[in-house]
């Protein structure tokens, strides 16, 4: 399809066990289980007559919560990358870590801009469309952005609201052993704000170019003496527009949570989220008037080459779900996360197809699209910590189990040309009464893994792991009459070595695999195997001995392989013959200074390449979309005249992108600056982002269409505190 060229594979897939029923009885045992054991537990352990003879209480267990604050620039600390609260420093692999007060700071609004000051990942733009398109160490990651752990809807219509996070984490390079079916250049780990001990009690409203409203709200009240049982809502509603004509984004939101008190030894929290979104997608516009000459002159580059009478996108979803930690003793947690997830909707849109030759028509197809999908994911685990031979360990041993259906249909239309230069909207467009695409598919997953963090001698820290998958994707396509059963099984592999040498710094290498299904057939008739991928990386990291500065260097090769080509000889059919590597150097930076300052920055070399493809002329080229440089830094400074004020300043550069498209995205520097007000029980923050009102072009969604970037735009928040 045009209008997502980069669509991977597993879109296609939705997972689902034979049986959902089987599915939330498999999960909701233990649950039951654990509230039984936790409640005679909580009896036995009732205070006497004598509080002398009163049973002591065990430490608190906090359900995804680290020993530090999810505030700062230097977090010292990430559980991504072991599933348990783990030093980055004693991590054999690159993860960073994006706080709620960086968010903040920045005013961001998405999963990109929140992303921006990580290195490895590429500001990757596709005209707007309203998803949260990422590209990591140079490979497509959208669809490996996680929620507390836990895989979503493998639809690639949601969009995270960041205001409902702690923090994201960013695991970058083969994640399979722990998190399964994933792709190879890294994922997003977002960490969901949930019930505190303390009242807290903010609503914000921020206001600011293109029409921006938005209201937002965070609640969370202790329901117990204790703080235990406590319940935290979460609300953000939200009205914007753009510079291009035509286009807009409604948002609603709401997350409530509930944490329950069932002793002392259990947590368990409640959770729920909704929400409804409503956009006209931005479908970027031809690069020849814009990035390459027009005979006919020079283009708007807001101009919005849709059409808004075709119609927009409008999607629901809904999810439930709990998080329950058992301390069965000192040394052994039980752990499940659960969640189950619909998401609905219709998303009408008009693409861009190949310029007319006299570069002034655009043609143009039409698409109605029709999603439904439901997902039940699990994860169980069992985290371990025991001495034995003189050697620590830290062992996460797990079930990972997903359900669901899927279904994405749709309806190719045709629709007339848009003269460029003098455009027409509102052209009848026509559909065929059959569905040119209805496959709906059901996908079992399960994996078993187990990882185990290993410390011995003087500063040595290991980290091995090992997961077998299963899964079996049966697709009923309505239109062609076939069924068609596919069945994957993949072993990954992982282990990395830390040597912390002098306090606060260590050496690392790592070796990792991941692995992904592919549906479709060759033209023999046989399934596509999962496409694999292999990473080499070795680093070194600093932490200071005060956690006021971090630090990271990093290399890297990381190999995609089986990646699925055009058959040379069968037309209409492809072959597993693709090979692309990604070769880079990462740096990081960290601080929270007692000066008043705050900084994080980031800088990046990747080096792509495709190394095999049956189209020869692409052989050697570096992949689309990858800047061979990228260079951020974004830091606040507390004012030591006026303690209340705060200024932000920051920036990005970005080299020129390469690739095979007849075009290259020029490079470009953009700076955003900030001040913030704190007064006794309220916040005031005024931002500009692109303050030199840069005209750039950061992304293309296919050879025939590039991504303008927004202009320099304001916003101005306040945030009231009761």
């Amino acid at each position: 399809m045009p209008s997502q060229p980069l669509r991977s594979a597993r879109s296609a897939h939705a997972p689902r066990l034979p049986s959902v029923r089987a599915a939330r009885f498999f999960t909701l045992t233990p649950l039951a289980l654990c509230l039984a054991q936790a409640a005679l537990a909580q009896q036995a352990s009732a205070p006497t007559a004598d509080p002398a003879t009163a049973a002591p209480q065990l430490q608190e267990v906090r359900i995804n919560a680290s020993t530090e604050k999810d505030m700062g620039f230097a977090p010292v600390e990430a559980q991504t990358a072991s599933k348990a609260p783990m030093r980055r420093l004693e991590t054999p692999q690159s993860v960073s870590v994006v706080t709620r007060e960086q968010m903040e700071s920045r005013q961001i609004t998405n999963v990109q801009q929140a992303l921006q000051t990580v290195a490895g990942v590429s500001p990757v733009n596709f005209g707007r469309r309203g998803f949260d398109d990422l590209n990591i160490r140079g490979f497509r990651s959208t669809e490996s952005i996680l929620v507390d752990g836990l895989v979503q809807s493998p639809g690639m219509w949601a969009k995270l609201q960041p205001y409902g996070y702690e923090r994201f984490e960013v695991l970058k390079g083969t994640a399979s052993v722990l998190y399964g079916q994933v792709q190879p250049g890294g994922i997003v780990n977002a960490v969901s704000k949930r019930p505190k001990k303390e009242a807290l009690s903010e609503v914000g409203v921020e206001v600011g170019s293109f029409g921006q409203r938005t209201l937002q709200a965070d609640i969370n009240r202790p329901l117990s003496e204790s703080g235990k049982t406590a319940l935290r809502i979460n609300a953000h509603v939200s009205d914007v527009d753009d510079p291009t004509q035509f286009v807009y984004r409604k948002d609603r939101w709401f997350a409530p949570s509930l944490s329950i008190d069932l002793g002392a030894q259990t947590d368990l929290v409640l959770f729920a989220t909704y929400s409804q979104s409503e956009w006209m997608r931005q479908q970027g516009i031809t690069p020849y008037g814009t990035l390459l000459p027009n005979r006919n002159g020079t283009l708007s580059r807001t101009m919005f080459t849709g059409d808004p009478s075709f119609g927009v996108y409008d999607v629901e979803s809904t999810t439930v779900g709990y998080a329950l930690e058992h301390k069965m003793s000192d040394a052994m947690t039980f752990r499940q996360n659960v969640r189950y997830e619909t998401e609905k909707g219709t998303g009408n849109f008009v693409s861009n197809q190949a310029l007319q030759a006299n570069q002034r028509l655009q043609n143009r197809q039409a698409s109605r699209q029709y999603m439904d999908y439901d997902l039940l994911a699990t994860d169980t685990s069992l985290l371990s910590r025991f001495e034995a031979l003189g050697v620590k360990h830290q062992l996460v041993t797990g079930l990972d189990v997903r359900s669901g259906t899927s279904l994405l249909a749709s309806r190719t239309c045709r629709i007339g040309a848009l003269d460029l230069f003098a455009p027409v909207y509102g052209m009848q467009a026509t559909c065929p009464e059959a569905l040119t695409s209805d496959a709906p598919s059901k996908l079992t997953v399960a994996g078993l893994y187990a990882q185990d963090q290993i410390k011995f001698g003087q500063g040595w820290t290991a980290l091995v792991g090992l997961r077998r998958d299963w899964s079996t994707n049966d697709t009923n396509n309505r239109v062609a009459k076939t069924q068609t059963r596919q069945k994957d099984s993949a072993t990954t592999l992982s282990a990395g070595l830390v040597y912390e040498f002098k306090p606060g710094w260590a050496a690392y290498g790592s070796y990792g695999e991941s692995f992904l299904p592919q549906s479709g057939l060759t033209f023999a008739g046989s399934n596509f195997v999962p496409e694999t991928g292999k990473q080499w990386e070795a680093g070194v990291k600093y932490e200071s001995p005060n956690g006021q500065i971090t630090g990271a260097l990093a290399v890297f090769d990381l190999v995609r392989e089986n990646v699925t080509t055009a058959d040379p000889v069968n037309t209409g059919f492809s072959v597993q013959t693709g090979e692309q590597r990604a070769r880079g150097l990462e740096l990081e930076l960290g601080a929270d200074l007692k000066n008043g300052w705050k900084l994080t920055s980031a800088y990046t070399y990747t080096q792509t390449k495709v190394t095999r493809d049956n189209n020869a002329a692409i052989v050697g080229l570096p992949l689309n979309l990858t800047p061979r440089h990228t260079l951020t830094a974004w830091a606040i400074y507390k004012l030591p005249q006026y303690p209340r004020v705060t200024l932000g300043v920051g920036g990005r550069y970005v080299s020129e992108q390469i690739g095979s498209y007849p075009f290259t995205l020029p490079s470009y520097f953009v700076a955003d600056a900030s001040i913030s007000y704190v007064g006794e029980n309220y916040r005031i923050t005024a931002g500009v982002k692109n303050v030199f009102d840069k005209a750039y072009y950061d992304g293309a969604i296919n050879a025939n269409v590039v991504s303008p970037s927004l202009p320099r735009n304001f916003s101005l928040g306040v945030t009231y505190f009761f």
